[in-house]
């Protein structure tokens, strides 16, 4: 499960050294499923820049929009996997409840339909009457001439897609992709990127199978003019991978996380030690407070 990562320390050792006082990171796992040990991976990560500066903040954010997906469970799991692991978090709901009551997404819809109203004032985006069927013999690559359809943006059951550099974009950013979808809820991409403005992060640590959206929600940054959004410091970090090689997904399989507890093949300590050989520290950690404690005798960052 556990994936080499001596490229990784000096990533991490130069994205530390730009953390200060005023740094501000989330962690923003989606109720979509069981969280398995990567997520918990990605917390730690998070928590441990947060609290290399005495003054770093970390934020909770549940990104809970699509509803279709979000479960209680799910929910409650992001809560238990907190507390097990016995991490803190200065900003955020507190419980399923409190998420309800005033930090779900849905509370929000207003700052991301001022994001679209930009994009389509600035023209960046076309309507798309397309299913997934129409697009499965594309793959990746979405056809230039889909942007002439006959319908307008304003006709119902139909996507909003931007614009992007067609077919000269940069490595890796998806093609034309998807920005309010055909329910007329706001894409991840576009809530993300709102979310992330307004919250003030200085600082994003995510997977490396989320750098397609990174180059996607910095684009959208670039079409809105979100200077506060293009100076986010980005930081993906290795995936972790099933026995035959897989990255591990939300699942309420053997690889969830709630599962490998049950079983006691998975504690808190294992999270934190793969943490610690990630970023080459010196001595073995089994707990966040000597994995803080090592890190801090680094120097990465100027306190």
């Amino acid at each position: 499960m556990e994936r080499p990562a001596v490229a990784f320390a000096e990533k991490w050792a130069a994205f530390a050294r730009t953390l200060g006082p005023q740094s501000r990171l989330r962690m923003a796992p989606t109720p979509s499923g069981f969280l398995h040990v990567g997520n918990a991976v990605n917390f730690t990560l998070n928590w441990l820049a947060a609290r290399l500066h005495p003054q770093g903040r970390l934020l909770l954010r549940i990104d809970d929009l699509d509803a279709e997906r979000k479960r209680p469970e799910y929910v409650q799991n992001i809560f238990d996997t907190l507390h097990w692991l016995g991490l803190d978090w200065d900003e955020g709901p507190r419980s399923p409840e409190d998420l309800e009551r005033q930090w779900s997404q849905r509370h929000r819809l207003p700052l991301y339909e001022t994001l679209l109203r930009t994009l389509r004032e600035r023209q960046y985006l076309f309507a798309c009457a397309k299913s997934r069927r129409d697009l499965a013999p594309f793959g990746s690559h979405y056809p230039e001439a889909f942007r002439q359809q006959p319908c307008s943006l304003d006709d119902a059951d139909v996507a909003w897609r931007i614009r992007t550099p067609l077919p000269h974009r940069p490595e890796h950013m998806p093609p034309d992709f998807v920005v309010r979808r055909r329910d007329g809820i706001p894409a991840y991409q576009v809530v993300s990127v709102a979310d992330d403005v307004f919250f003030g992060i200085t600082h994003v640590i995510r997977g490396e199978d989320l750098s397609a959206s990174t180059h996607a929600q910095e684009y959208l940054a670039r079409c809105a003019e979100l200077p506060a959004f293009e100076r986010i410091v980005f930081l993906h970090h290795p995936l972790l991978t099933d026995a035959q090689g897989n990255k591990l997904s939300k699942s309420a399989g053997a690889q969830a996380l709630h599962a490998q507890q049950a079983r006691s093949t998975v504690s808190p300590a294992d999270v934190f030690g793969l943490v610690g050989r990630w970023l080459a520290l010196e001595e073995p950690v089994s707990t966040a407070a000597a994995l803080l404690s090592a890190a801090r005798q680094k120097a990465w960052v100027r306190l």
